[in-house]
């Protein structure tokens, strides 16, 4: 049996496998239309996303997050009987769903004239550079322990590091 090839896959890409799974659920999830929404960047880090939920109240809406998932649902509940010779304004129950990445904090959601509002505020991603001790022969042939206080990080977001940035010394000095 020959297993399919993907760009996760690759010996380059540890710790990627998530992505595959991300990527996977997020290819179901493109194919669903109903609300029809809008993203749009606002101030910088901002999000706003806004679903069109014309027949809907408030409380017929429900947002939540579940597992990196921003999920909005909703359930209209016809409150009378009626007769419709042309119903054109869907309000059929929906499941839409939103893929977040790390660190994306949902800050609130408001309803106004049949538009859902979602805001969101993506974080400041700030790059460290560490240096990493080489252990020797003479040192313990035992592995690392995983929080090491011997690693040194250094904030290089302001300045370009430079070739003496990144020499390691011996331990043996």
């Amino acid at each position: 049996m020959r297993r399919s090839m993907t760009l996760f896959n690759s010996p380059l890409f540890l710790g990627f496998d998530h992505f595959e799974r991300l990527v996977d659920r997020a290819s179901k999830i493109a194919s669903e239309g109903y609300p029809p929404y809008n993203i749009e960047q606002i101030e910088g880090n901002g999000l706003k996303i806004t679903l069109a939920v014309a027949g809907f109240t408030a409380e017929e809406i429900e947002v939540f997050i579940d597992d990196n998932q921003l999920i909005i649902q909703g359930q209209h509940t016809e409150k009378e009987e009626r007769v419709y010779l042309h119903r054109g304004i869907a309000t059929r129950q929906f499941r839409r769903t939103f893929i977040l990445a790390e660190g994306i904090e949902v800050i609130e959601a408001s309803f106004e004239n049949g538009l859902l509002n979602i805001f969101l505020m993506r974080p400041k991603i700030e790059s460290k550079a560490r240096r990493i001790l080489i252990r020797t022969p003479s040192h313990s042939s035992a592995p690392p322990k995983l929080l090491n206080n011997s690693i040194e990080e250094k904030d290089f977001s302001n300045k370009s590091p430079t070739a003496e940035s990144f020499v390691v010394e011996s331990p043996n000095k």
